[in-house]
């Protein structure tokens, strides 16, 4: 019900998607030449670009995601909805998590033609590590995401707290990717993929529990 509704206004509007998405590439197209490494590149600073880039994208999704709520004292409406907060978290999870993946697939593609990324090698290991990344992004920006609606520097407050608690899972992507573009085989992706698994199954689970809490301080 309530990822429904964040998902129909965004397909009524594509704001969240759009901007999030210029962002991202942007992001990836100053990177690139910024730090523009030749044959090492590909290796060495396509990983961090791609996952710097999904990370501040996923910063402005989950702050224009609740700011939706502050308008027209829409959270209070929210809130009296006859559904238990553990379901409210998961819905707009649920919501955060299908941005950020159509983030991922715009600035991933556009990050591989900037550093000369081969896709069909490369892709399926790929999409695993966005796959597992995806959940702890959404699970940590939307608990967090609530602390914040109510304050008046909710934007900087959330990029304080966001990307201490998304190292862990930020790190193992870009270790991920660094080692799937260095040649590794798919399989040797597992320790990486397992700590993104662990991360967003604690966040996930704190969240239903901690939700409560969190949206009505």
């Amino acid at each position: 019900m309530v990822a429904g509704k964040d998902l129909s206004i965004e397909l009524s509007t594509g704001e969240i998607v759009t901007t999030s998405g210029f962002f991202a590439v942007l992001v990836a197209v100053i990177a690139s030449l910024a730090f523009f490494a030749g044959q090492k590149a590909t290796q060495e600073v396509a990983p961090g670009v791609i996952w710097v880039a999904v990370a501040f994208a996923s910063v402005l999704a989950v702050g224009r995601t609740w700011q939706r709520e502050r308008e027209d004292n829409a959270l209070a409406g929210l809130l009296v909805m006859p559904v238990s907060r553990g379901a409210i978290f998961a819905g707009k999870a649920i919501s955060v998590a299908i941005f950020v993946t159509l983030v991922e697939l715009i600035v991933i593609p556009v990050a591989a033609l900037l550093f000369a990324v081969d896709l069909v090698e490369t892709g399926p290991g790929l999409a695993l590590l966005a796959l597992l990344a995806t959940p702890g992004i959404a699970a940590v920006g939307t608990l967090f995401g609530a602390m914040t609606v109510r304050t008046r520097a909710r934007d900087l407050v959330l990029a304080s707290v966001f990307f201490p608690l998304l190292a862990p899972s930020l790190l193992a992507a870009v270790a991920g990717t660094r080692t799937l573009f260095g040649g590794a085989p798919t399989a040797e992706l597992f320790d990486y993929l397992m700590l993104m698994g662990v991360f967003g199954v604690v966040f996930t689970t704190a969240g239903v529990g901690m939700f409560d809490l969190l949206i009505e301080a």
